[in-house]
């Protein structure tokens, strides 16, 4: 089990050990004075975290994030209850409406309503330089998102993706699908860790790289 990001810890709540950040509820998740429960079947990340990826992620005010595919802030707000600014990306309006009222409650998180397969959108705002980018979008053509928004991140900063197979091809062999996936990320990317995240979510890959 890889060690978790400073600002997240294994804590009991509701009667089970979970993770665990600080910060306002946000989906009806178990409480415990300051902590809230990490879901991971309503988080990929979190469910990545569960099964021990080396996400990269270290935690603290310092530390920059972008997250593409945030929609309502499920995932993003535990982000930005450990992580320091958290630019957080979605294109869809109604979920948008839901993710800033989730920043109101946390002055680290940046709520923009873009297109992540247009980054050109939000540079103007996003910082380079960034130590990770988190990628959870329901479209095709997930790799070349990742490669168009390379562009903010770090030399050795951190892409942690969640592949959704269903959402490239409904048709095709998931296993394919992620191998397909891979191949065109290695165009910009070097993989240090990826396997199935189907015990928490159906048809669905974890990927941790770095920029070549």
């Amino acid at each position: 089990m890889s060690d978790l990001p400073t600002g997240v810890e294994r804590r009991t709540l509701d009667g089970r050990e979970r993770l665990a950040t600080r910060g306002e509820p946000v989906y009806g998740e178990p409480t415990d004075g300051a902590w809230r429960a990490w879901d991971p079947r309503r988080s990929k990340l979190g469910a990545m975290l569960e099964l021990g990826f080396e996400t990269g992620f270290r935690g603290g005010d310092d530390e920059r994030v972008l997250y593409l595919g945030a929609a309502s802030g499920t995932t993003v707000s535990h982000v930005a209850d450990f992580a320091g600014p958290t630019y957080a990306v979605e294109f869809a309006p109604r979920p948008a409406r839901d993710l800033v009222t989730v920043a109101n409650d946390r002055r680290r998180l940046f709520p923009l309503l873009a297109d992540a397969r247009m980054p050109a959108q939000y540079a103007h705002v996003v910082e380079s330089e960034l130590d990770v980018v988190v990628q959870d979008v329901a479209t095709r053509g997930q790799a070349r998102v990742a490669i168009e928004n390379r562009r903010f991140l770090a030399d050795d900063g951190r892409l942690v993706l969640a592949v959704k197979a269903r959402s490239e091809d409904v048709t095709a062999d998931p296993a394919a699908v992620f191998e397909r996936v891979q191949d065109e990320l290695t165009e910009a990317y070097e993989i240090l860790e990826r396997r199935s995240i189907d015990e928490y979510h159906a048809d669905h890959f974890g990927i941790v790289a770095t920029p070549r």
